[in-house]
């Protein structure tokens, strides 16, 4: 079987157009991947594609009983790729790597076994501290997706996700102005005689990028703020003149607010970000029936009315008059085509993970695996994560000079 997944340097981790071998692994490695809860969650990381490269490469695949449905991939799919099906989720978690989205929980956690490495999305609760401390209890090494970068300074995984989610995003606003979901009743774009809908985006990174080139091409006025002017460069560069791009300048971005139809939030905090939040007095003075999407409230939100604990909402609720989506895995509503873009990057970090008899050796070789690691033996060693949860941050580099 040939591989479309390879390097397209040392440390980077892209599809590649041709298809190359597979290269062995040196070390077997027993890959778990639970399922999900779907009422919140329907991504999965790997595809039975994805597992059958593993297979290959002389891994152990174990995946729970059904936790393809939510990607439309039965167990049948799965077995044939080469996976083993495990029927209850202990024998998942006691895998060497353990693939999941959500966070895990603090059940699955008491089932892992000492010095585990699990990958999950970084989306905090209010419960994520008794999680964060139960894996620090148990020494797991626990690695975000989002966390993961190249030495470039790219997130692969966040580049995907937020592909995914820039261009989704203007579908969701297009069915919340319509009356469908309680909206107004408004086309988002603009036909002749009509005056076009407008659109405010909070961020001009990747996702920002996308959802403003989708929302343009279906004719509305795209707007959108920004803290770093080089962003804002880019997107005029990329989109062009018709894009209005702005700092949050407090007066221009306040008339903004007043006329927006759609105001979708993209800023992220993760490693550094300048932290923004649309005040509660602010949304007050946007107009009746306007719609707010935050695409940040896995880490915080981007609007003070943002409901950050999804679970205890309706997924469309409204607040002065304004209707908010406020959900952290948008992605999720697209689950297959996330699935099948998180494979093309996980497959071949893992071949490379085969490829070192220690964990250690791996991260000190790897800086991309390196950079995505948040809790290292018992020590939180990543910055974001240390102040979020006001927790002691220990350096990384001080656990390997032995190796």
């Amino acid at each position: 079987m040939k591989s479309s997944f390879t390097h397209i340097h040392r440390e980077s981790y892209f599809p590649e157009e041709c298809p190359v071998s597979v290269k062995y692994s040196k070390k077997s490695l027993i890959i778990g991947i639970p399922k999900e809860n779907r009422q919140v969650e329907k991504r999965l990381p790997l595809t039975p594609e994805a597992v059958a490269q593993l297979v290959e490469a002389g891994h152990r695949v174990i995946v729970e009983s059904e936790a393809g449905l939510g990607i439309n991939y039965a167990d049948i799919h799965y077995s044939e790729a080469g996976a083993e099906i495990a029927d209850s989720p202990a024998e998942v978690f006691l895998s060497d790597i353990i693939l999941k989205i959500s966070q895990p929980a603090f059940d699955e956690i008491q089932m892992m076994k000492p010095g585990a490495v699990i990958f999950s999305m970084l989306q905090f609760t209010p419960q994520s501290l008794r999680i964060i401390e139960a894996m620090l209890e148990k020494k797991i090494n626990a690695v975000g997706y989002e966390l993961i970068g190249d030495d470039d300074g790219s997130r692969p995984i966040v580049k995907s996700i937020s592909e995914i989610e820039g261009n989704y995003v203007i579908t969701v606003a297009s069915e919340l102005l319509s009356n469908s979901f309680g909206g107004k009743g408004v086309l988002l774009g603009g036909i002749p005689g009509i005056s076009p809908t407008e659109v405010i985006i909070l961020g001009a990174g990747l996702s920002g990028l996308v959802a403003a080139r989708a929302a343009m091409a279906l004719g509305a006025t795209v707007k959108v703020f920004d803290y770093d002017i080089d962003h804002l460069r880019t997107a005029r560069e990329r989109l062009g003149n018709n894009l209005f791009t702005s700092n949050f300048h407090d007066k221009v971005f306040r008339n903004a607010l007043k006329s927006a139809d759609v105001i979708i939030g993209t800023i992220r905090y993760i490693n550094g970000s300048e932290r923004f939040q649309v005040p509660e007095e602010l949304v007050r003075i946007m107009k009746k029936g306007a719609v707010i999407i935050d695409l940040s409230v896995g880490h915080g939100g981007c609007f003070a009315t943002s409901d950050c604990e999804p679970e205890k909402q309706p997924k469309v609720y409204e607040k002065f008059g304004i209707l908010h989506y406020c959900v952290p895995n948008l992605s999720s509503r697209v689950a297959r085509t996330a699935a099948m873009a998180m494979s093309n990057i996980l497959v071949p970090l893992i071949l490379d993970a085969g490829n070192h008899p220690h964990l250690n050796n791996l991260i000190k070789a790897e800086s991309s695996f390196r950079s995505g690691i948040y809790l290292y033996k018992g020590k939180v060693v990543n910055r974001y994560v240390s102040g979020y949860f006001n927790l002691p941050l220990s350096d990384i580099g001080l656990y390997l000079e032995g190796f």
